[in-house]
């Protein structure tokens, strides 16, 4: 069975953060040229985003436990080491994909339930169309810090989107 389109379309808006910090330092991925953040801080950034998403709520456990307090909305700016964030990225997305490959049109129309009892604002596709384009912002400001940074012969975008087509349902 394929996957969903939009699942198709997180994993090229993926690949595509992945493409986009292609090259960058353990240095330069911790600093931080304010008021923007720290490359590090966007990877484990979205990777918190997909923990809670894929794996917190529909009731699993987070790969990384202390990651919401480091790299969470509104939390303290924070410059985590570069590797470790990746690290816990692809430990997160790999996990996360496990719950991806299973969603269909009909799961895609349901909403999380809290533990209250009460459902989530956003239905399950909606927090997935929110998760793809929180990618593509981070995409677009890493983009930005590593101008600023100097980096030169940076990639361009959208890349090679034929290999995440639109497919009907």
């Amino acid at each position: 069975m394929a996957v969903h389109l939009l699942v198709a379309q997180l994993r090229f808006a993926r690949s595509e953060f992945v493409r986009c910090l292609e090259g960058v330092s353990e240095e330069d991925g911790g600093r931080r040229v304010q008021p923007m953040n720290s490359i590090s801080w966007m990877i484990g950034h979205l990777a918190n985003q997909e923990q809670g998403y894929w794996l917190i709520f529909p009731g699993g456990q987070p790969v990384a436990k202390a990651l919401n307090d480091l790299v969470g909305t509104g939390k303290p700016a924070s410059t985590p080491p570069m590797h470790e964030m990746w690290a816990v990225w692809r430990a997160v997305t790999q996990a996360a994909d496990a719950k991806l490959d299973k969603l269909t049109p009909k799961t895609l129309q349901q909403f999380y339930v809290r533990a209250n009892g009460q459902p989530f604002p956003e239905s399950i596709g909606t927090l997935l169309l929110r998760n793809i384009y929180h990618y593509w912002f981070h995409i677009g400001e890493a983009h930005a810090v590593r101008q600023v940074l100097g980096h030169t012969d940076l990639p361009q975008f959208v890349g090679k989107i034929s290999e995440a087509p639109y497919i009907p349902e």
